[in-house]
């Protein structure tokens, strides 16, 4: 497995390094085939806050779509820690999926065991979080807004509705933007609970929504709900 380390506007450490070599040989339990794993670590200076704040990207690349999870943090090494426990949890979920498929039972994922429970930063007093996040909610001007809308756009590329759902939980979205290439169309594949996922499709012909019907993961029949 090929490790590459890199750094924008932040100058990457052999201690961080060493770090990142140590945390990242666990992913081969997990990925046996993969191939190469990047970090990246990006320093922003924000101007309207007090600290510089630091974004750690983890990529996973080998056979089937890469994997990927980010995190920030002012530190690199919180950040890496939170983007790399992100990233294990997406790759226990896949093989999870793929357990599955080959029929066995349906295992509680880390992602549902603790979907519900808050994000905390190591090392910091859980109280002392608290206090800063409700200070940094009061710092917010009038003509602010602590919404962040990010655009990206993708080449267009034709795939199946079981593609589409590996897809979406490689990059851990709540939701996967795709053309179904059965039909054509514009399609939403969207995470309802536990195994359960929704497909919404576009149709220009359409007048109304179409009656709902049930498929199972790559050709298998779908368990029926209780």
């Amino acid at each position: 497995m090929d490790l590459n380390v890199s750094g924008r506007n932040v100058k990457i450490s052999e201690r961080f390094q060493e770090y990142v070599e140590t945390r990242t040989g666990k992913i081969e339990s997990l990925v046996p085939k993969v191939q190469r794993v990047e970090v990246k670590v990006t320093r922003d200076v924000n101007v309207r806050a007090s600290a510089e704040q630091g974004t750690v990207e983890i990529t996973v690349l080998g056979v089937g779509p890469a994997v990927r999870a980010e995190a920030r943090s002012s530190d690199k090494f919180s950040a890496f820690d939170l983007a790399f426990a992100k990233l294990m949890e997406r790759l226990r979920r896949a093989r999870d999926k793929q357990k599955v498929h080959r029929g066995r039972h349906a295992p509680t994922t880390v992602h549902d065991a603790t979907g519900a429970l808050p994000v905390v930063t190591p090392g910091i007093p859980l109280a002392e979080q608290v206090l800063q996040q409700q200070a940094e909610d009061a710092a917010v001007e009038a003509d602010e807004t602590p919404v962040e809308i990010r655009t990206k756009s993708f080449p267009t590329v034709a795939m199946s509705v079981d593609d589409a759902v590996d897809n979406m939980e490689l990059v851990g979205h709540p939701f996967y933007l795709f053309v179904d290439s059965a039909s054509g169309r514009p399609s939403v594949v969207y995470r309802r609970k536990g195994w359960s996922y929704g497909i919404i499709s576009l149709d220009p012909e359409a007048q109304d929504a179409s009656e709902e019907s049930v498929s199972g993961y790559r050709g298998a029949e779908p368990v029926p709900q209780a």
